[in-house]
């Protein structure tokens, strides 16, 4: 089992920067891929950015990309989502997730634990 406990969530205001952690427990490997996605009330959950096992590629969102960046600490089995330039639209509850797999894949059947979420909200 494996247990993902995200924090870092908040309010701000647009052009803000924000840094989500992830700390993981458990049956937790450094080759295991991490991924952070978000939803909003009514809407599929969307894929944000992933990083790889192992190597540390990483998977951006196009809409994100520039402005996010995902880190780990292998040490502190903890991920991090450092979200700069915040938009109105980033609002949303994001989910950290982990897979028994190295890939940073984009697809949320691709992972095989969340955590419980934390709200970001961006205001204009």
């Amino acid at each position: 089992q494996v247990q993902l406990v995200e924090s870092g969530g908040g309010l701000v205001q647009a052009g803000d920067s924000l840094r989500l952690s992830c700390a993981a427990s458990g049956r937790t490997s450094s080759t295991y891929a991490m991924g952070w996605f978000r939803q909003v009330p009514g809407k599929e959950r969307e894929f944000v950015a992933a990083i790889s096992g192992t190597y540390g590629n990483t998977n951006y969102a196009d809409s994100v990309k520039g402005r996010f960046t995902i880190s780990g600490d292998n040490a502190k089995n903890t991920v991090y989502l450092q979200m700069n330039r915040l938009k109105p639209e980033d609002t949303a509850v994001y989910y950290c997730a982990m897979r028994y797999s190295t890939g940073a894949v984009s697809y949320s059947g691709g992972y095989d634990y969340w955590g419980q979420g934390t709200q970001v909200t961006v205001s204009s």
